[in-house]
C-alpha cells in the first residue's frame, strides 16, 4: 500500500470512531440552581432643626403673651417601617426648663405636635405616631414650641438640650 492510501485509511478508521464514540467523550453540561438572598431591617435616620424663640421680654410683650417659635425633626426610614419620634423632657428632667448657667432662674417652655397649646410633644404615650414609611424618603415633621406669658427671669441667654428619638 502506498503512503497516501495508508494516510488515507487511517483517517477513515479515525472518523469512523469518533462517530460511534460513547457520550463519556463528548463534551457536557450540568445545570444547578443558586439562590441568591439578602435581607433589609427598619433602619432610621433622625435629624432635628432648633427651636430658636429669639427674644423674650418678660416686663413688654411677653408679660401677657406667650412666645411662640418652630423648629423641626427630620427622619429617614426603610420604606415599611413603623415609626414615632418622642422628644424627652430635657436636662432638667421632670419638666422643660431652659437654665441660663449662671443664676437658678429657669425658663419654662413646652413643645407640641400641631400647634402651640396642642398636643404636647414628649415620650412614651405623648410620642408623635408618624405611621409607616411610605418610601425612604426623608420626612419632616414642624415642632411647635411656646415659652408662657409672664415668667420674671434674669437676662441672660437660656437653653436646653432635648433628645429626639425616633423608634421603628
Amino acid at each position: 500500500m502506498n503512503s497516501n492510501l495508508k494516510s488515507y485509511a487511517v483517517a477513515a478508521s479515525l472518523a469512523a470512531l469518533v462517530s460511534f464514540a460513547p457520550a463519556s467523550f463528548a463534551a457536557g453540561s450540568a445545570s444547578a440552581d443558586l439562590t441568591v438572598t439578602a435581607s433589609v431591617a427598619d433602619n432610621c435616620l433622625i435629624s432635628t432643626s432648633a427651636v430658636a424663640f429669639g427674644a423674650y421680654d418678660p416686663i413688654g410683650a411677653n408679660l401677657s403673651a406667650p412666645k411662640d417659635g418652630t423648629g423641626s425633626v427630620s427622619i429617614t426610614c426603610t420604606q415599611g417601617a413603623v415609626t414615632n419620634v418622642e422628644l424627652g423632657l430635657g436636662l432638667n428632667g421632670t419638666s422643660r426648663m431652659m437654665d441660663n448657667g449662671v443664676t437658678a432662674t429657669k425658663l419654662g417652655y413646652d413643645l407640641f405636635q400641631d400647634a402651640p397649646g396642642g398636643t404636647v410633644w414628649g415620650t412614651t404615650t405623648d410620642a408623635l405616631d408618624t405611621g409607616t414609611a411610605p418610601s425612604a424618603a426623608l420626612r419632616a415633621f414642624t415642632i411647635y414650641g411656646q415659652i408662657p406669658a409672664g415668667q420674671a427671669v434674669t437676662k441672660g441667654s437660656y437653653a436646653d438640650t432635648v433628645v429626639a428619638t425616633v423608634n421603628f
